[in-house]
């Protein structure tokens, strides 16, 4: 099985656990019972420096363990004081290490507008990701037919959450648009087989019309990077790895955004 379908099955076989133990009417009246999503859009919108969104993410499968992350709360907190836009917290259980009390944790520490980023395939995930305190939702194309990859964009926005919608090709960036999408992600990673190609944000920017929201994900290891992917037009540059496995994630989170001016 492809990996990106495995962590997609895997993904949908851990919420139907939780599903078990915590039926969707629990989950749709906690969800409505949150205080209204903080507005992403409004958040991460151009200006004349990128913006970032932090990650906390504990493992990959590409790279296995990368940080024990005793506390996500602390760690989130100093993105947000190091000037991070906005905050991803991983979710998924079985290769990246995550968990929902972690995207909890995090959305009590912080201000910023929090993304739970995970595998979504159903709509209980999306009811989940807002009981949780998520403004923001990962859709990825690449694992979606179209037409639940609409009516899951629908129902993210209809619990007032903004959906960031990935992509990997020209194809999958004409369906994201396709559907609406304010805010979209171009992945230099190719999430069939984990490799990267950082040069795919730059040969597929100039098809992201003007009011949408660019996002460059993953193959960041250096300031360079983040000038490299500022200059191909990158609004946001979305940032894991050479956070959580840095000493100090506040300093080098500083040195990224001085670099994407």
């Amino acid at each position: 099985m492809p990996l990106l379908q495995e962590l997609t099955a895997g993904s949908l076989e851990d919420a139907a656990r939780r599903r078990a133990e915590r039926p969707l009417s629990v989950v749709e009246a906690a969800a409505a019972d949150r205080p209204p999503a903080i507005d992403a859009l409004a958040a991460l919108a151009p200006t004349d420096r990128v913006k970032i969104i932090a990650e906390v993410k504990r493992a990959s499968p590409s790279r296995g363990s990368l940080a024990d992350i005793a506390d996500p709360a602390g760690l989130a907190s100093s993105y947000e004081t190091g000037g991070a836009s906005a905050i991803s917290v991983l979710t998924e259980e079985r290769r990246f290490g995550g968990s929902l009390a972690d995207l909890e944790a995090v959305r009590d520490a912080v201000t910023l507008p929090v993304l739970r980023k995970d595998f979504v395939s159903d709509p209980y995930q999306v009811f989940e990701a807002r009981a949780s305190g998520a403004d923001i939702v990962l859709l990825i194309v690449a694992a979606l037919e179209q037409p639940r990859l609409q009516s899951l964009y629908e129902l993210v926005v209809s619990l007032g959450m903004t959906a960031l919608v990935e992509t990997h090709s020209a194809d999958e960036l004409e369906r994201a648009l396709d559907i609406g999408a304010g805010l979209v992600g171009v992945n230099a990673r190719d999430l069939s087989t984990f490799e990267l190609d950082q040069e795919l944000f730059g040969s597929l920017a100039g098809r992201i019309p003007s009011g949408v929201i660019r996002v460059a994900e993953s193959a960041v290891k250096s300031a360079e990077d983040v000038a490299h992917y500022r200059q191909a037009g990158a609004d946001v540059v979305l940032v894991g790895e050479a956070l959580v496995t840095d000493g100090d994630p506040a300093r080098t989170l500083a040195a990224f955004l001085s670099a994407g001016k």
